[in-house]
Order: structure tokens, then sequence, then C-alpha cells
């Protein structure tokens, strides 16, 4: 019953993801749909050099990706989880395919973290250098988005702001009785528990495995947390080449976009395309697809005044070029090449 339970969880889900996907094409469809917006649309595209342009951006994200895979395997040797860099790269690869293409829950840093748990015996600490590499990604693009907004956007995206709050604020008022509801049926379910013997039962039990569970966690982070503090040039020097990469990714698009007649100024690009990732980055679709095209159009064309099929032009593009970038790692999975005779982990020798 629990299987058959989660299995349905499941397929919601996915169901969820996919809708959303498929409401954002619907909506982009309608939008640069009419005639003369579509032929600006197939104008940005029909550029002189627009594919060498798209195929130097392509290269500059493959060899982003790349050091990515060198971050992770900086910070796994951090922990002293020794894998050989080839290896780890090839993971961020199968990572980056699960994530832009696989209609599933498991995300790409799961596979990372499941295939290099499997051979080290310090599996907390691998896991967890998962979890720092992706922070340091995440607080690196917040750092890039939050520099530019304050020296250069922030007069302009004030107004912006007070609507979006207002928005929240009236969404809140508006759902509030399905908010009361489902705490509601939580009381209820909690107080079910405790009004019944066997219920109360599971409670302690479920309490007490927590708490034990919670006391081990926490000691294996703070051990593996301290040894990241140890090394703080370590961790600043990830941190660095990481903002470094971004950087110079979306310095190539602007490039791109600069080929394809869009005119927008540079700042834009830094400030728009960090924060459509840290937004990506919530499992609410497929690779974020869709939810990073929207907010990108809608910051382009309300905050930075440029033409719509333009910021779809451009979104699109940074969306074709993820996918194409990914398509290494189905490489990788058909081949084998992830599977764990690949990988020198904690040992001189390969692992069978």
């Amino acid at each position: 019953m629990p299987k058959a339970k989660t299995k349905k969880s499941k397929y919601i889900f996915l169901f969820v993801r996919i809708a959303v996907i498929a409401a954002v094409v619907i909506w982009a469809i309608s939008r640069i749909g009419q005639e003369q917006r579509w032929n600006n649309f197939v104008d940005y595209f029909q550029q002189p050099n627009f594919w060498v342009f798209f195929a130097i951006v392509l290269l500059i994200f493959v060899i982003g990706q790349s050091i990515i895979g060198l971050r992770w395997w900086l910070l796994l040797r951090t922990q002293s989880i020794f894998i050989n860099l080839p290896a780890a790269v090839r993971l961020h690869f199968l990572g980056l395919f699960y994530n832009n293409f696989m209609p599933s829950s498991v995300g790409g840093d799961l596979i990372r973290a499941w295939y290099v748990t499997r051979h080290t015996e310090k599996k907390f600490e691998a896991a967890l250098s998962v979890f720092v590499d992706r922070v340091i990604g995440l607080l690196s693009t917040i750092v890039i988005a939050g520099f530019f907004y304050v020296f250069f956007l922030q007069g302009k995206a004030v107004q912006i702001e007070k609507q979006e709050n207002n928005g929240l604020i009236d969404s809140i008022i508006r759902y509030k009785a399905i908010i009361f509801w489902v705490f509601v049926v939580f009381a209820a379910v909690f107080l079910g528990f405790l009004l019944h013997k066997r219920g109360r039962k599971i409670l302690r039990k479920t309490w007490s495995n927590l708490l034990v569970l919670i006391i081990n966690l926490s000691t294996k982070f703070r051990k593996s947390i301290m040894i990241y503090c140890k090394k703080p040039s370590a961790i600043f020097s990830v941190f660095c080449l990481t903002v470094l990469m971004q950087m110079i990714v979306i310095t190539g698009f602007w490039i791109l976009g600069r080929n394809m007649g869009i005119e927008t100024s540079l700042k834009y690009y830094y400030v728009f395309f960090t924060l459509t990732w840290v937004l990506g980055a919530i499992p609410v679709s497929i690779g974020g697809a869709g939810v990073v095209e929207a907010f990108l159009v809608l910051l382009f064309v309300e905050i930075a005044g440029t033409d719509e099929a333009g910021a779809w032009a451009i979104a699109l593009c940074q969306r074709a070029v993820w996918m194409l970038a990914s398509l290494p790692g189905a490489v990788i999975h058909l081949l084998g090449a992830h599977l764990p005779k690949d990988f020198f982990i904690d040992y001189d020798e390969p692992v069978a």
C-alpha cells in the first residue's frame, strides 16, 4: 500500500512538472504566434554568422560545465575522497543530462551523490560534497545578481518589486481559506494519532528515530563543515572560479544576443540570467524548463524594455545550449562510463 501511494505521488509530481512546461509553451505560442511578432522572432535567427556565435557559446558552456566538474572534484578531495578528475566530470555531465532530459524526480545531484557513496566509506561526506557544490553554485549566482542589481539596476526595479510584494499579499488573502483548511486537516490528523494508543506509539517511535538520525547527521555535518572551514582558501578559490565561469558564460550569451540584433545592456544579462538560474533550481518543472524562460522574458521585457520576440529568442537559445551540452551525459550513460569500474575512489587501484 505505501509503495502504491509513493508511486501515485510520483506520477502526480511528474504531471505537475509537465503541466508547468505545457502552460509556458502555450503562453509562448500565444505571445509570438502573431504574424508580425513571429516574423520578428524568426529574423533574430537569420542574422549573419548566427550559427558561428551559437557554436562558440555552446563551446563556452561545455567548458564551463567541465569547470563545475573540477569544482566538485576539489570539494571531494577536501574531504579526502579521491576520485579522478575525468570521472568527476563524467558524473557531472551525467547529472546534467538527468536534470535537463529525464522526466523523473531523480535529479542530477542525487545521481552524482548515489554513484559516489556506493564506493567510499565516507558516504555522508560524499553526499555533503554534492550539497556544498550546489550551494556554492547558487551563492555565486546570487552574488553576481546582487552586485549588478545594487550598483546598476536598483532604482529601475523598485516599482516591480512593490508590485510583486502586493501580488504575494493578495494571493495569501485570496487563498486564506485553503491555507486554513490545510492547517485544520494537518492538526486533525496529528490529534488522531495522539488519541489512538497505537498512534501514540508510532509517534514516539518516529520521534525517537528522528532524534537519533538528527544527532548522527548533525555530528557528521559538523565534522565535515569543520574540514571545509579549515581550508578557507580552497573554498574561496572554488567560489571565485565559479563566479568567473558564470560571468564568462553570461557574457557569451550577451555577445550572441548582440549578433542577433538584441541591443540590451550586459548588466541586465548578469542580473536576469542569474536570477532565473536560481528560480530554475526549484523542481517545479523538468530542468527548470518553462520557468526559466518565462521569468527571463518577463524581466527582459518589463525592466530592460527588450522586444518580446527578442527576449523569447535569447531565452530559447539558452535552453538549446543547455540541452545540447547535456547530450554527452547521454553518451556517458549508454557507454557505461559512469559505472563503478571507472572510478579510483579511496584506493590506489581501480575498483572492480
